[in-house]
């Protein structure tokens, strides 16, 4: 049993959209020292690993470790109906996940139905990266959206002092160069050069739910999967996606 409170519905909202993302159903765990959930996307290629810490409750009640499967398309459709100044209260109810919306004058209850997760995944992916990125979250929204213009891929390298995208498509090509500044690119650390090809419209739903002014540290190696990480309040959302290897 547990039962658990958020001031802030839409900071809930937020997260749960962060995940949904990439993942269809998900598996969160519950302990004493918050919430968690590690998935992989239906193809296999991308992953998330979720954490929230009970110190962002202003409610965090449980009796023993939970662990509920939930569909989150389903959770997000709820939760897009968060309204202002409302708070959530989710709890087990017989089954299902109970949430409640609890307004100044109002509450709603939802009460959605849980499932049994079919893949769930124990680790995250062991690579030792070679180059580490920080980066202003909107400037990198703004890159992805200039590579989708070219391709369905963008290739990122990272070096010593500098961060290259590029892209290549049918229509034509697109190369831009950042360097270490503090307004865009506030961090480039690389022992040694790490460059690789990923999907687009994969980083670009792992990156839109970054709050507005938040940083996103990216890790490379080359032709190994890319790391990329950003908070949303107190919760880490930390995202993994396979390079794309050309036959």
């Amino acid at each position: 049993m547990f039962e658990i409170k958020l001031d802030n519905a839409k900071y809930w909202r937020d997260c749960i959209s962060a995940i949904g993302s990439l993942v269809d159903e998900g598996l969160f765990n519950i302990t004493k020292d918050g919430i968690t959930l590690k998935a992989m996307d239906p193809s296999s290629i991308s992953m998330v690993s979720f954490s929230m810490p009970s110190k962002s409750f202003s409610k965090f009640t449980i009796d023993k470790n939970s662990s509920i499967g939930v569909n989150l398309e389903n959770l997000g459709k709820i939760l897009s109906r968060t309204r202002d100044d409302e708070a959530l209260v989710m709890k087990d109810s017989e089954g299902k996940l109970s949430l409640e919306f609890v307004g100044p004058s109002s509450r709603r209850r939802y009460k959605l139905q849980m499932i049994d997760v079919k893949k769930s995944v124990e680790k995250e992916p062991n690579v030792v990266f070679d180059a580490n990125v920080e980066i202003s979250g909107d400037p990198l929204k703004d890159i992805l959206k200039d590579a989708s213009l070219i391709s369905s891929y963008i290739a990122f390298k990272a070096s010593k002092d500098q961060f290259t995208t590029s892209a290549h498509g049918d229509s034509g090509e697109l190369e831009e160069l950042h360097n270490k500044d503090g307004a865009v690119m506030k961090k480039v650390d690389a022992s040694k050069n790490a460059e690789a090809v990923y999907n687009l419209e994969f980083l670009e739903n792992m990156v839109k739910s970054c709050p507005s002014g938040n940083s996103i540290q990216i890790a490379m190696k080359s032709n190994e999967p890319l790391k990329l990480s950003y908070s949303i309040g107190d919760s880490e959302l930390v995202y993994y996606l396979a390079p794309y290897m050309e036959d």
